[in-house]
């Protein structure tokens, strides 16, 4: 079962069709839209601000979402996907952007619609990736433009996600 946890007077707010796998942790200000996932192991910790997720993004196995007390709240729109063991720090991820696996947002970050930070990436706090950009490196740096394949993976990998994720709701329904 999700360790699904208030803090203080603040509760999480998960979207009746959202996917929160059994050992993800969901605590205080926390809201996660419709068909979103939470996968395995993640950690969302809303304990010192807020966290908004939209809907149909996927936060992948082992990722960890935090903000900053009194200064950077989380925010993560919809069809947004982020990789594997990822960092995401009170930070701005908009509609439709991709983070890879392994890589790091750090605070006061935006990564804009479309935008994406490749695996292992370090986003220094307060950068910027434009929407369309490919950001890599450690620190991360601008790399080059999306072609319209990647672009177009990014909305497939959400939609794909948010089926699995369903998938997922389904079947642990029917197992307890």
């Amino acid at each position: 079962m999700s360790l699904i946890l208030p803090f203080g007077d603040k509760h999480p707010a998960i979207a009746p069709d959202a996917f929160v796998a059994p050992n993800a942790t969901v605590i205080g200000d926390t809201g996660i839209g419709a068909r979103s996932s939470i996968w395995f192991g993640v950690v969302i910790r809303g304990d010192v601000n807020s966290i908004r997720i939209g809907s149909d993004t996927n936060i992948q196995d082992g990722s960890v979402v935090h903000v900053t007390r009194a200064k950077f709240a989380t925010e993560i729109g919809s069809g947004v996907t982020i990789g594997h063991l990822a960092l995401v720090h009170g930070c701005r991820l908009e509609d439709h952007c991709f983070v890879g696996m392994q890589a790091t947002v750090m605070d006061g970050c935006v990564i804009e619609s479309q935008g994406m930070l490749a695996a292992g990436a370090l986003l220094t706090p307060g950068k910027r990736i434009a929407a369309g950009e490919l950001w890599a490196g450690r620190p991360a740096k601008l790399m080059r433009r999306l072609d319209t394949d990647e672009l177009r993976n990014i909305t497939e990998t959400a939609a794909h996600y948010a089926r699995l994720g369903a998938t997922y709701r389904a079947q642990l329904a029917t197992a307890c």
